[in-house]
């Protein structure tokens, strides 16, 4: 197993600085977030997040992005895209960016359901499938594979709706990111069971944490209100041990990605103390496994 970091989680270093400070921490990779994002007087997650690269004029900046990933003694552990499906122009220059960096496998995202509230789940559905279809056979003829994450609010929340979405497509070419952040929001199932249907397609796994917290707000008779907010790796609701004992004994080996978007930690001691901390749990829970 190999951990790496995705940018959008490192909002405060510039790509050289980034690949610097966590190759010198021990991480195994690193993936780029790359996308247009809006500017901010102070880094962001995702607005001024001075990690990431801009989709527009991309192709200028692979040989440099190429070039510090390598300088650090970094893999790609993939590139985190952001075109939609449906967008197809932009998806086969992600698909094309990823071949040239030999970075093997791309997000491409799914649709939102808050962005088509108007649109019938089933027909976006549907055609979401056609795209991914029309996907597949760019991704073969680059090499590459595309990337589905289960995420909230978007049609693949779950680990089912992402196996209805991606059955039968090729496994080599189209593949699933498991979320155990995004899970705890929408779409959590069973471990296992999640691994064990998802199959050949569980392509990529990525790790934050998250908990549930009532807001000052209340709701009809005084009815709570919660909300989800992002913690760290060892405080949130989510249970990282069980979730990379079931790796193991699922014989998943890949690559896992750390995104951690809380914030009670400077950002140099977070990323070093999620890597101590999911390498501990994954020295402890693999040998549980062998026993």
């Amino acid at each position: 197993m190999k951990f790496s970091v995705f940018t959008a989680s490192t909002p405060d270093w510039a790509p050289e600085q980034a690949a610097t400070i966590l190759a010198g921490q021990g991480w195994d990779g690193i993936e780029w977030r790359i996308t247009d994002q809006s500017d901010a007087d102070v880094p962001g997650f995702w607005a001024g997040n001075r990690s990431n690269w801009p989709l527009t004029g991309l192709e200028q900046n692979l040989a440099e992005i190429a070039r510090i990933t390598a300088s650090a003694g970094l893999e790609f552990s993939g590139i985190g895209g952001y075109a939609v499906a449906s967008d197809h122009e932009n998806v086969e220059r992600m698909l094309a960016a990823t071949a040239e960096l030999g970075a093997r496998q791309v997000r491409v995202t799914m649709p939102n359901l808050d962005a088509n509230a108007d649109r019938d789940y089933r027909e976006l559905f549907a055609e979401t499938r056609a795209d991914l279809e029309w996907v597949q056979t760019r991704a073969e003829a680059h090499g590459v594979k595309a990337l589905v994450e289960l995420h909230h609010r978007t049609i693949t929340s779950s680990a089912s709706a992402a196996l209805r979405l991606v059955d039968g497509l090729d496994p080599d070419r189209v593949g699933v990111i498991h979320d155990l952040g995004n899970l705890l929001i929408e779409g959590q199932e069973d471990f296992t069971a999640a691994f064990q249907l998802l199959g050949p397609y569980l392509a990529h796994v990525h790790v934050k944490n998250a908990v549930w917290a009532p807001t000052a707000e209340t709701g009809f008779d005084g009815a709570t209100i919660w909300e989800n907010r992002w913690a760290p790796l060892r405080a949130g609701q989510a249970d990282v041990e069980a979730y990379f004992t079931a790796l193991a004994k699922h014989g998943y080996d890949g690559w896992v990605t750390l995104e951690d978007f809380s914030t009670e930690l400077p950002l140099a001691d977070r990323t070093a103390d999620n890597l101590a901390y999911v390498r501990a749990v994954h020295t402890r829970t693999s040998a549980h496994v062998d026993a």
